[in-house]
C-alpha cells in the first residue's frame, strides 16, 4: 500500500479541519439570510394565519390582497412606493450570491455554480416556460378546490388601479418574486446546506417547508400548493443544476396570475 507524503496528508487534514470549522458558520449564514428575507416572511405569515383562525370570520370568507395600492389618490407617489417594494427585495438574493463568492465558494463563479450564468439561454427559457404551462392549470384548480373546502382565503392578486405603469409593475413584482425565492430558497440554501453536509433530499424538503410557511397568510391551500411547488422545483434543480428555468417559470406563473386577474376579475365571477 502506498503511503501518502507527510505534506499531502497534512494538507488533506488541514482542509478537512477547515471544512469542519466552516460548516456550522455556513448554517448560521443561511439562518441570517433567511432572517432578513423569506424566513422573516414565514414568521409573520404564521402569525397571520393564527390571527385569521382566531378571528370571528371563517377563513374561507376572508381575503388576502397582493400588489395593493398604498396611496391610490396620488398615483405618482404610489408608483414610488411600488418601485421601492419591488426593488429593495433584490438585495437579499444578491447578498446571497455575494456570500457564495466570498465565503467558501462552491466554484470559480457563483453564478455558474448555482446555474444563473448565460450558457444555455434558449434551453433555460424553453424549460422555464414549459414548466410554467404545466403548473398553471393544476395550481388554479387546487386554489379553487381549497376555497371550496374552506381552507383558503380568497386571493386578490392585483389591486393597483389602472395607471399606465400598473402592468409593468405587475411584471416587475413577478420577476422580483421569482428571482428572490428561487435564488435564496433553491440556489443558495441547497448549495450552502450541501456544503454543510446535509443530504440533498433534506435540503430540498426543508426549503420547501419554509416556502410553504411564508405562504400561510393565504391559508392552508397556499401552504400545501407552495410546499409541493418547492419540492418539484428542488427536485428539478438537483437534476439540471440550472436555476434560470425556475426563475423564469416562477415569473411566468406570477405574471399570468397578476395580469390575468387585473384583466378578468370584473368579468369572471369565480376569481
Amino acid at each position: 500500500m502506498r503511503r501518502c507524503s507527510r505534506v499531502r496528508c497534512s494538507g488533506s487534514a488541514e482542509v478537512a479541519a477547515t471544512a469542519a470549522r466552516t460548516r456550522p458558520r455556513l448554517v448560521l449564514e443561511t439562518l441570517l439570510i433567511l432572517g432578513i428575507s423569506l424566513g422573516k416572511s414565514a414568521v409573520y405569515s404564521i402569525l397571520n394565519i393564527i390571527n385569521r383562525l382566531t378571528y370571528q370570520v371563517p377563513l374561507s370568507e376572508q381575503t388576502s390582497t397582493m400588489n395593493s395600492a398604498v396611496t391610490p389618490d396620488r398615483p405618482w407617489l404610489d408608483l414610488a412606493y411600488q418601485l421601492a417594494n419591488n426593488l429593495l427585495p433584490f438585495c437579499a438574493p444578491f447578498l446571497a450570491i455575494y456570500l457564495l463568492w466570498r465565503i467558501w465558494p462552491p466554484g470559480p463563479s457563483p453564478w455558474r455554480a448555482i446555474g444563473l450564468d448565460g450558457r444555455r439561454v434558449g434551453r433555460d427559457i424553453a424549460l422555464g416556460v414549459g414548466l410554467a404551462l404545466l403548473i398553471l392549470g393544476p395550481a388554479l384548480g387546487f386554489y379553487l378546490l381549497a376555497r371550496q373546502l374552506g381552507i383558503n382565503t380568497t386571493i386578490v392578486m392585483a389591486d393597483l388601479g389602472s395607471d399606465w405603469w400598473t402592468i409593468p409593475m405587475y411584471c416587475l413584482a413577478a420577476f422580483q418574486n421569482g428571482f428572490l425565492e428561487e435564488v435564496v430558497m433553491i440556489g443558495y440554501l441547497t448549495t450552502r446546506w450541501r456544503q454543510s453536509g446535509w443530504h440533498p433530499g433534506a435540503a430540498i424538503a426543508v426549503s420547501a417547508l419554509i416556502r410553504g410557511s411564508y405562504h400561510l397568510y393565504q391559508g392552508f391551500g397556499g401552504f400545501i400548493s407552495n410546499l409541493v411547488f418547492g419540492l418539484l422545483l428542488g427536485w428539478l434543480y438537483q437534476r439540471t443544476r440550472r436555476l434560470w428555468p425556475l426563475v423564469i417559470a416562477h415569473t411566468v406563473i406570477d405574471i399570468t396570475a397578476f395580469v390575468g386577474y387585473s384583466l378578468l376579475a370584473g368579468v369572471v365571477g369565480w376569481l
